[in-house]
């Protein structure tokens, strides 16, 4: 992996830092990472998310790949609506479908609706993006992350049945997003 031609900025979703995650085992392995901080399930506010996406990208020197995971991959696409900071491409992983109800232990409709969360932007990204799916994510149907990736026009990879691709579902390493990552960088140059 040839991190040194670029900065990795994590995006992590609406939880609390978790030590065995794989964005954390990332963003420890990886020469040049910045990571925005995790806000939690408390702060719904999606402007100061999407602001604290923004510091973060902006106090990087030269080019960036983001690398954003659930409620991170929607932070990211509302960002990319506004932002002039050129990115070299994104890896967005098991993004939630937050315009359906979520299981219990997650936002509400509503209560997305008031944090500026919805609608989710469906134009296409500035940058190259990979959008990788779960078959059986609980927080996405596999077919609406689909629809997500062709309207973002981003590349759709299919991880088999990952969960939400967290520790939860097994996962604490996650050695292929440094294949995606590369993939991106090599396509940028």
């Amino acid at each position: 992996m040839a991190t040194n031609r670029f900065t990795v900025l994590i995006v992590p979703g609406l939880r609390e830092p978790v030590d065995q995650h794989w964005q954390t085992l990332l963003a420890a392995a990886l020469p040049r990472v910045r990571t925005v901080p995790p806000m939690g399930r408390e702060d719904l506010d999606c402007a100061g998310k999407v602001a604290a996406i923004e510091r973060e990208a902006q106090a990087i020197d030269g080019p960036i790949i983001i690398v954003a995971h659930s409620g991170g991959v929607v932070m990211t696409v509302h960002w990319a609506r506004q932002t002039r900071r050129k990115v070299l491409g994104a890896l967005l992983a098991t993004p939630p479908d937050f315009e359906t109800p979520m299981p219990a232990g997650y936002p509400t409709l509503d209560a997305l609706r008031a944090g500026g969360w919805l609608p989710l932007p469906r134009e296409p990204l500035p940058f190259p993006s990979i959008v990788a799916a779960s078959r059986n994510d609980p927080l996405a149907a596999y077919d609406r992350v689909a629809r997500m990736a062709t309207d973002w026009d981003s590349t759709l990879v299919d991880l088999g049945k990952a969960g939400h691709l967290n520790p939860a579902s097994g996962y604490g390493p996650w050695p292929e997003a440094t294949q995606w990552i590369d993939m991106l960088a090599d396509c940028a140059h």
